[in-house]
């Protein structure tokens, strides 16, 4: 009699599309969001040994590259550092590299200010980036959504040189940010928390960086601003900066997995190897300037 693994039971359990779908966003999302932050903070170690082993019966954790292995909290394992040297980011000029480590998602051009979450499943550009931004210079541009999982490294940094100029906050819902959940939920992004990170490169070029939260994950940590965005905040939403970056500094963390899209303007394109299902880490090629 073959015996099943417990963790290779319950990752084909909850790969079911349906069951997935049930148990990640036909709940109540916000409350157990805001549930899981506060369980996250929670200091003891036992605890956390705890949690980190039910962790790794959902996914193929893999501690091995973080800079401690020793976590006072489960967020604290969540937003860790890694060893240095881990990332490397691709030092050519006119690369722009991947933020983060993430699967590529839906990717390709930006047009009549519609792009795609999954295939047949548009949004706009305009509602994605609220009221109070322009997107309309990412017309004609090149878009590349990130999706991070709840076990990768969810630590993300400047793509190139460059400097922030604005940050606008919009709250919104938690759905999971899955495949699954992405071909059956219209305009799914334009829906949740999220964050438009405005950025001006060394060479004049505008891009965008838009963090988007979900189920279990709604706070953004941007160190250029030392605000933590979340669900309950009630602060600024628009928050004007001049914050330089070198290629590769860290610019924040997510407080589990989730989303990051970045927008180009024409004169991009995808570096080699970029396609959807690509995985990728910190600091590979993601986009190249056309000469």
């Amino acid at each position: 009699m073959t015996t099943i693994p417990a963790r290779g039971w319950f990752q084909r359990l909850v790969a079911q599309e349906d069951l997935n779908f049930l148990l990640t966003n036909r709940v109540p999302r916000i409350a157990l969001t805001k549930l899981m932050g506060r369980f996250a903070r929670i200091e003891s170690p036992l605890l956390t040994k705890l949690s980190i082993a039910v962790w790794r019966l959902f996914t193929p954790l893999d501690l091995s590259e973080a800079r401690h292995t020793k976590f006072r909290s489960l967020k604290d394992c969540f937003t860790r550092e890694l060893k240095p040297g881990a990332r490397i980011f691709d030092a050519r000029p006119d690369v722009i590299c991947s933020p983060s480590d993430g699967i590529v998602g839906a990717c390709g051009l930006v047009q009549r200010g519609q792009v795609y979450q999954a295939k047949g499943f548009p949004y706009s550009t305009a509602e994605l980036f609220g009221p109070t931004q322009d997107a309309s210079v990412f017309e004609g541009g090149r878009f590349i959504t990130l999706r991070l999982t709840s076990a990768m490294y969810h630590r993300f940094h400047a793509p190139a040189d460059g400097t922030v100029e604005h940050v606008t906050y919009l709250s919104g819902d938690t759905w999971n940010v899955n495949p699954i959940a992405l071909q059956r939920v219209e305009r799914l992004f334009c829906r949740n928390e999220r964050a438009v990170v405005r950025m001006r490169l060394a060479g004049g070029e505008p891009i965008a960086l838009v963090p988007v939260a979900a189920i279990l994950v709604a706070s953004i940590r941007l160190h250029f601003l030392d605000v933590l965005l979340h669900l309950g905040r009630k602060g600024a939403n628009e928050m004007p900066c001049s914050a330089p970056h070198a290629k590769g500094q860290e610019m924040g963390w997510f407080e589990h997995g989730s989303t990051i899209i970045v927008f180009v303007p024409p004169g991009f394109e995808p570096a080699e190897g970029i396609a959807t299902g690509s995985q990728l880490r910190a600091g590979q090629a993601l986009l190249k300037r056309v000469s």
